[in-house]
């Protein structure tokens, strides 16, 4: 029976798969962490005259005349409060410099913090926050459960997310895979003492968002013509599970806006962060859709599902917190996996792939379109978004099967 059912989808499915990330119990190892943490970061504001997007690279720590004295301000900075400075990065989409910095052993960052926000040569400073991807694998059940539907075969007729740029901030991703080989336009890495290196949380993502359509062998993304950004923010723990932090996510954050990303996808979830927020925020006024899983052991869905303007998603029939929030497919998922495989996949990661996708399409059909009112044309039906009612009423043109979407009685997402 298992032959035969690979038979069919032409899926080489792993059996006893673990992807990275796997949803979280109530008590989760970020959140005992936190109150220990032992790094800060500590922001700096960067002279707007030496802000040069254009000349600006993403992978390294950008220079101009005033680095030297603004690094020599962070070790006094570092000298005065008993830190060690680990690390550095410009931000210039926020206009600031961001120091990772050590407290030593038995000081608590509180007081620390207290002192840094005092200083006028401080724009503010913070605790790093540890943050984990939204899913788990599961053995075979080779179905798209996108593809009926969504009725993604009709969709394609009028969008495939072409051309659009998807920046995926996750673990690495597998580019050379058979169902994403031409399908990622950059990688870049964000973790520092590590190379770039394919995971499986980064690589089934990609896949679920944009994979190859019609290429003979594996799965179809909702948005196979989308180009991804695969911005390795996370890492893979021995354990299988994905972990990131507010600054490898903020670094991956800021890559995203200066190289133009249209849609941001972030299945993860953790505490607030203020960092993160700024920049979210200013991704937000530049019309970007910004895509978040939701953790519903987390109060309001965890961030960065809780900010406002995020497309906050979960898995259909999962559990989920009260307020604004969008379902979609997220059980027993077949996507990319590592090593040139597909296998199953389950969580709320692979339900904000799924609307990463979906964004993908409707950026192509409205690019301009202001991100309340692309919230506002969003139609759910009982269990999950109605992609192609979605389309017909963003489009205002039948684009699938109409005369069914007109007949029921859609509720707006809420």
């Amino acid at each position: 029976m298992i032959s035969r059912l690979l038979g069919v989808l032409g899926l080489a499915l792993a059996v006893n798969v673990h992807a990275a990330g796997q949803a979280e119990a109530p008590t989760t190892p970020a959140r005992a962490e936190a109150p220990e943490t032992r790094e800060i970061l500590v922001m700096l504001r960067l002279p707007a005259p030496h802000f040069r997007a254009d000349g600006y690279q993403g992978g390294n720590y950008r220079e101009d005349a005033g680095r030297a004295a603004r690094r020599r301000m962070a070790e006094a900075l570092a000298r005065e409060h008993g830190l060690e400075v680990l690390e550095d990065w410009a931000m210039p989409a926020l206009n600031i410099d961001c120091y990772r910095m050590q407290l030593p052993s038995g000081k608590a960052a509180g007081p620390v913090l207290q002192a840094l926000a005092a200083d006028s040569r401080v724009q503010w400073a913070q605790t790093v926050e540890n943050y984990s991807a939204q899913g788990t694998a599961d053995p075979l059940y080779p179905v798209q459960p996108a593809a009926v539907p969504w009725q993604l075969a009709d969709v394609r007729k009028v969008a495939t997310g072409r051309k659009v740029l998807v920046a995926v901030v996750d673990s690495g991703v597998e580019a050379d895979h058979p169902d994403l080989a031409g399908q990622v336009d950059l990688k870049e890495n964000f973790v520092a003492g590590q190379g770039y290196v394919a995971e499986m949380h980064g690589t089934a993502v990609a896949g679920v968002i944009a994979a190859r359509a019609g290429n003979g062998v594996g799965i179809e993304g909702v948005a196979p013509d989308a180009r991804l950004m695969a911005l390795r923010a996370c890492w893979q723990m021995p354990d299988g599970a994905t972990r990131c932090n507010s600054f490898t996510l903020a670094k991956a954050l800021n890559f995203a806006l200066l190289h133009g990303a249209q849609v941001i996808n972030l299945s993860l979830s953790g505490p607030d962060d203020r960092l993160l927020q700024q920049l979210i925020d200013l991704a937000r006024t530049r019309g970007v859709r910004v895509v978040g899983a939701i953790d519903s052991a987390r109060p309001g869905g965890g961030f960065p599902a809780s900010h406002p303007g995020v497309f906050a998603v979960a898995a259909e029939g999962a559990g989920r917190p009260a307020g604004r929030f969008l379902a979609a497919p997220g059980r027993d998922v077949p996507t990319t996996m590592t090593g040139a495989r597909w296998g199953l996949v389950s969580g709320s990661s692979y339900a904000a792939a799924h609307i990463s996708g979906l964004m993908a399409v409707l950026s192509e059909l409205k690019p301009q379109m202001p991100l309340v009112q692309l919230r506002d044309s969003l139609v759910a039906n009982a269990t999950s978004i109605d992609l192609c009612a979605t389309m017909t009423r963003v489009s205002g043109k039948c684009t699938c099967a109409c005369a069914s979407s007109a007949a029921a009685h859609y509720a707006r997402s809420p």
